[in-house]
């Protein structure tokens, strides 16, 4: 789950009703995990809710609630250590994710202590240390025994995204009712089904800075690397330097990528990247025009194009208007720059997050210059092993995006420090040692 690059504001648009349903959501497999968590009513906790209304965003609270509960044989409850705000936690705090409602609980980058184990849990117990894959994912659909696991046909019971996509894909935390509606981590405890899939031990010797990424963006950076086929020599273009493209560039350099530039309009952040990975190139969007710029370093441009920004660059004015007027709910002006950039016969990764429709995409020139596209949500637990032992070795440490740390309570002033980029903010968190 990719969102990197600010830009315009539009309004959260309904589910369109124009889309023709491929299939009957009522002949879907039916969902086989209860999304709502038992609560009890004894006990309490804090977590960060969404509490904007139509037209009023960027609204989010820390409220007490009661405490969740193993609801399933297959739940564990996490004492929650470390929980980030990701880029995509950003899509509802604007406004720009339909299907929230008032007093959900988001985010979907955690981890913890198990505090609560079901009865049918075999792989863990109480005390274990563990990060939480943000999708949840049955491991027993066709899906899942592909190894698509962000594609899981059980976990995710919204009829919306059905009508959206033609088909169900699976349940994520904290992020909205099109993605099944469950309680996200940004709070002390959460409730995680189908534990035994979900979650990842952590080794002894790590701490939660080396790991947590493992919830979400750093194999989103991996498998943005995977869906554009990144090898050896590969010169690589990655537009967006959030903490997702950010790991995009860390992984296409470990993949052995010859050269790696990214994209973006926020100097600083450009100048982070840099700092940490030294061997980046940069191009900060305001200053040059992207195509000559990347003509200048590669005469027949990259080999690979990646989309780690996200539908938030618009500045085209013509989109603000299609969107205020129902005629269009996302932006295809990144997508257009991608293929007018990459080399004839080049490959394209997308990851940034797309619901619905754009105009205006450049199919004539996606043709005519024979490129290969693939796009998708990661699918975390197929890179958990790989990208875990990298960790372990020191090949990759993805803490380095870590700038800002503030406690449970100061979620909402999070939200606008990563909303606005301001304080150098790249990657903020809270954890346990804070109140």
């Amino acid at each position: 789950m990719a969102s990197d690059q600010s830009g315009g504001v539009f309004q959260p648009q309904d589910v369109p009703t124009e889309f023709t349903l491929l299939k009957n959501p009522e002949q879907l497999e039916t969902p086989t995990v209860d999304v709502k968590p038992r609560q009890d009513e004894n006990l309490t906790m804090r977590a960060v809710e969404f509490h904007a209304k139509m037209q009023t965003f960027k609204d989010m609270r820390v409220f007490e609630r009661p405490k969740c509960s193993v609801t399933d044989p297959a739940d564990v409850v996490l004492k929650v250590t470390t929980t980030f705000i990701c880029g995509s936690d950003l899509h509802m705090y604007c406004g720009y994710m339909p299907g929230m409602k008032s007093g959900d609980v988001v985010g979907h980058e955690f981890m913890g202590i198990i505090d609560e184990v079901g009865p049918g849990v075999k792989n863990f117990k109480k005390g274990d240390r563990v990060v939480a894959s943000a999708l949840i994912a049955c491991f027993n659909c066709w899906a899942c025994k592909e190894q698509s696991f962000s594609l899981c046909e059980t976990t995710n019971p919204s009829k919306e995204t059905s009508v959206a996509c033609g088909d169900r894909t699976g349940g994520i935390y904290g992020y909205c009712h099109l993605t099944g509606g469950y309680d996200g981590g940004q709070a002390e405890y959460v409730r995680v089904p189908m534990a035994d899939n979900n979650l990842l031990l952590v080794p002894d010797g790590l701490k939660d800075e080396q790991v947590i990424f493992l919830s979400d963006i750093l194999p989103t950076g991996w498998h943005a690397n995977e869906l554009a086929r990144v090898g050896e020599g590969d010169n690589v273009a990655i537009w967006g330097c959030g903490p997702v493209g950010m790991m995009a560039a860390t992984s296409a350099f470990n993949r052995g990528a010859n050269r790696v530039v990214v994209i973006d309009s926020q100097q600083y952040r450009l100048d982070f990247l840099k700092s940490n990975l030294p061997k980046v190139e940069t191009i900060n969007r305001n200053d040059k025009k992207v195509y000559s710029a990347l003509r200048d370093l590669f005469p027949h441009g990259p080999d690979v194009a990646i989309e780690a920004a996200g539908f938030h660059y618009v500045p085209n004015p013509l989109h603000k208007v299609e969107v205020a007027v129902g005629m269009e709910t996302y932006t295809s002006e990144i997508i257009n720059e991608l293929i007018y950039c990459v080399r004839k016969g080049g490959r394209i990764g997308i990851v940034g997050d797309y619901i619905t429709y754009c105009n205006h995409f450049n199919l004539g020139a996606f043709m005519e210059k024979g490129l290969t596209m693939a796009a998708g949500q990661v699918y975390i637990h197929k890179y958990w092993p790989t990208l875990l032992s990298k960790i372990e070795s020191g090949e990759i440490d993805p803490s380095f995006v870590i700038t800002h740390t503030l406690p449970l309570g100061e979620a909402p002033k999070g939200y606008q420090i990563f909303d606005d980029k301001v304080e150098g903010c790249v990657k903020g968190f809270q954890d346990d040692k804070k109140p």
